[in-house]
């Protein structure tokens, strides 16, 4: 049990990557706090939980909104007293060529990515530095954290600029012993990247198959998927790890996709 009793907070904790962490906490023997703009989705993945022995509640939580994100950790922490682990996981994906992106979709995308990401921290740090025991930062980067991709430029410049926050919680939180890393995935096969699978093929002019052969797994050493348990292994590890000496890295789990 390498997170028994601490109390993690997953943004975008419905679904995907961000319910798998939420399932592999709860397992490790973490109380989770399921955090999702859908209110249906977070109280599923609850049931998951609590179905299977774990410890969980859900949190109502548009990222976007500072007064629903500072209330979300409110309730967090007057559940169970503190909060130790944050995961930023909260993300959308828009596909248009750079010409013809409204400005409207590149906000929107940056928004849930770039300015979630800093609220929620904002509020966790408040409460882990009043706790003065430390804790854990985790971010939802993507190997577009390091590399680009036509058609998906708010999400790149989002990935990208998480690294830099990442890296300046980590230098502002070590006072506090509070760390901060960044997890890198290639593609998961989650509803959002099934979602871009057609919408890259109208845009590309190519079939389905192509884009998974030649866009998504082209880079890889093996032609495969990053899968959920790969993601959720990581996640699990940087939240257990038992000091402030892995901090402010990015560490990317791709099947060799980007290697640095």
């Amino acid at each position: 049990m390498r997170m028994k009793d601490q109390v993690a907070l997953i943004t975008g904790a419905g679904r995907g990557i961000g319910r798998a962490i939420a399932e592999g906490y709860a397992r490790e023997g973490a109380r989770v706090a399921v955090a999702d703009l859908s209110t249906d989705t977070a109280a599923e993945a609850v049931d998951a939980i609590t179905g299977a022995g774990g410890e969980a509640i859900a949190v109502a939580m548009d990222v976007t909104d500072e007064a629903a994100v500072n209330a979300g950790v409110a309730r967090v922490c007057d559940h169970w007293g503190r909060l130790d682990v944050l995961v930023a996981n909260a993300g959308i994906q828009h596909i248009d060529p750079i010409d013809q992106l409204d400005f409207a979709d590149w906000r929107r995308v940056v928004s849930v990515h770039l300015d979630g990401a800093f609220l929620v921290t904002r509020a966790a740090l408040q409460r882990m530095y009043a706790q003065g025991d430390g804790g854990c930062v985790i971010y939802m980067g993507s190997v577009h954290s390091k590399e680009a991709s036509p058609l998906k430029a708010p999400y790149v410049a989002a990935k990208h600029a998480l690294a830099g926050l990442c890296r300046s919680v980590a230098k502002e939180g070590a006072a506090h012993g509070v760390r901060s890393n960044l997890i890198c995935p290639g593609f998961v096969r989650t509803p959002l990247v099934d979602k871009q699978i057609p919408e890259q093929a109208r845009e590309l002019g190519i079939s389905e198959d192509e884009v998974i052969r030649d866009v998504m797994l082209k880079q890889t050493v093996d032609q495969e998927f990053t899968t959920l348990e790969d993601v959720t292994e990581l996640a699990v590890h940087l939240a257990a790890f038992p000091s402030n000496a892995l901090t402010g890295q990015s560490v990317v789990v791709s099947h060799g996709w980007h290697m640095q």
